[in-house]
């Protein structure tokens, strides 16, 4: 965009947010997405680009074309604060030569600069290979030469008008402004649609559209003298790889009296003595929890030192002393990494290198049996697949954020599995409990650069008394180091209290990718873990 282009655009937003939603429509006009390109183009490019790498010198190439349509809309108690609506398409040729990799990606989509860009990726994997120690490997996989798959949605979240949606907003933040206390509402509706072409001279041909919806709100509480505030944000409603049903299912409205009334509960909340508590954790808050402790860990480039950005590295090293031999937690603890749930935000037909995904338990039995692995990580492992019978493969793990981005290695959706026998409820998780605190909804944390000490805030407190919830507290947060407090875990919920949390801008990476990724978990209870008050001093 130029400059000219983008102070006439600013200009536009400006007037959006002053004038209120009529405006919207014509701003999200202005933003209309491109054509979709013709199917037989697309496949001419991509033949073009991979036959001009393998002339150029490259063992293997692919080659990724991709569209994202983004929608981001906000309010504040009566008005639109933001709106936002970009699209962007382009290609990126990736390639081996020399036993190096090397990229490059253009916006460009016409026959000559597909040629260009690949002869360039080419030129950048020689260049790269002299400062190389081993030349790369790649795990097998087997070719898709015309596979398909898409997001399974009921509406597509771009066909609902603008008005529409700032409705739904305003009028959850009226129902949560009717609750006496309640001062401040935010809600926000965010939307992601990405349209990838995958090719590889391996002679896979894979087209994909992935969809990501997520509506929030966060209500906060102030007391009349203002000595003291609580917020309440509505964790019980996940971000999916769904359509626009899964806004209307959210039904904010419908909630935000409930969110509204939990922030005011939470003025009058008894301050938490800090203390060693049992802890019932609901998976609207373990889900971040598993994230943190379990999901990065067990990446292997991060194992591995290849990244160390956004905390860090990983307490999992050497890799020798830790697959098949160190206890996570208890023989029920069950981590399961899967691409495949309905809705998971890293639920695919294929990842970013063409691999089928599987599903793999990276935590079996309590142990660690398994890591997150690509295509270029798998050989890694050869030895430890050998010695326990498992084949050297990809578990498809690739994700690049956009088309001039390099894929490399990315969570799938990684969950902690139910009791693996019987269905525990949330009643039975509690009636163990003399003196503990449930925890419903994710908060403010913090871990260490190798993922070992950390501290979980959430949104609602209750205190357990002798089996039972006796009211509120506020001001808690607990303390762990990461292997201390899962072989904590005496017992775990069934599939009654199973729920799929997860995070729609989970970070990683230099230069930064952002990606999205589901946690499924139950309910589960937790013995002596240290709690401190985090609660405002004067």
């Amino acid at each position: 965009m130029k400059r000219r282009e983008f102070l006439l655009h600013s200009a536009a937003a400006g007037a959006a947010l002053s004038a209120g939603s009529a405006i919207l429509p014509r701003l999200a006009a202005a933003a209309a997405p491109r054509a979709p390109m013709d199917p037989a183009v697309s496949r001419e490019l991509a033949m073009r680009a991979l036959d001009a790498a393998r002339s150029a010198g490259a063992s293997y190439a692919d080659f990724r074309m991709s569209g994202e349509r983004s929608q981001a809309l906000g309010t504040r108690e009566r008005q639109i604060t933001f709106f936002n609506d970009a699209d962007s398409f382009g290609f990126g040729v990736r390639v081996l030569a020399n036993g190096a990799w090397g990229f490059a990606a253009s916006r460009e989509t016409t026959p000559d600069e597909v040629v260009r860009v690949a002869r360039q990726a080419v030129a950048q994997a020689q260049a790269n290979a002299a400062a190389r120690q081993r030349p790369v490997e790649l795990a097998p996989t087997e070719a898709f030469p015309d596979a398909k798959w898409t997001s399974p949605i009921q509406t597509d979240p771009f066909s609902v008008p603008i008005e529409e949606k700032v409705d739904l907003l305003l009028r959850a933040n009226a129902e949560a402004l009717k609750v006496n206390g309640a001062r401040f509402v935010n809600s926000v509706m965010f939307f992601l649609k990405l349209d990838k072409t995958f090719a590889s001279t391996e002679g896979s041909y894979i087209e994909q559209t992935l969809y990501r919806s997520f509506p929030q709100m966060s209500i906060t509480a102030v007391k009349e003298d203002f000595s003291d505030f609580q917020t309440r944000d509505s964790s019980d409603v996940a971000p999916r790889g769904l359509g626009y049903e899964h806004v209307r299912d959210a039904n904010l409205p419908g909630n935000a009296g409930r969110w509204a009334e939990e922030a005011v509960r939470k003025l009058s909340a008894k301050a938490v003595e800090p203390g060693r508590y049992d802890l019932v954790l609901l998976p609207t808050h373990l889900w971040l929890t598993i994230h943190e402790s379990i999901a990065h860990p067990t990446e292997l480039d991060r194992i591995m030192g290849f990244e160390a950005n956004y905390a860090g590295t990983s307490f999992i090293y050497p890799i020798t002393d830790f697959l098949g031999k160190f206890r996570y937690g208890q023989n029920f603890m069950n981590i399961q990494g899967e691409r495949t749930s309905p809705g998971g935000l890293s639920s695919i037909g294929w990842d970013d290198e063409g691999v089928k995904p599987d599903e793999f338990l990276i935590i079996k039995n309590g142990v660690i049996n398994d890591l997150q692995t690509t295509r270029e990580q798998a050989p890694w492992l050869k030895d430890w697949y050998a010695q326990s019978g498992k084949p050297v493969r990809s578990h498809g793990n690739s994700y690049a954020q956009s088309w001039d981005a390099v894929q490399f290695q990315r969570m799938p959706n990684v969950n902690l599995m139910p009791h693996p026998d019987r269905d525990v409820s949330l009643e039975e998780l509690i009636s163990g409990v003399e003196n503990g605190i449930m925890i419903d909804g994710d908060g403010s944390f913090s871990i260490d650069q190798q993922r070992y000490n950390a501290q979980f805030g959430g949104q609602v407190y209750k205190e357990i008394r002798n089996g039972r919830i006796v009211g509120d507290l506020k001001d808690v947060a607990y303390q762990m180091r990461t292997p201390e407090f899962w072989n904590s875990m005496d017992l775990i919920g069934g599939e009654s209290t199973y729920f799929v949390g997860g995070s729609f801008f989970d970070g990683k990476g230099q230069p930064s990718q952002v990606n999205a990724v589901s946690h499924g978990s139950p309910a589960a209870r937790f013995r002596g873990v240290n709690v401190i008050n985090t609660g405002r001093r004067a």
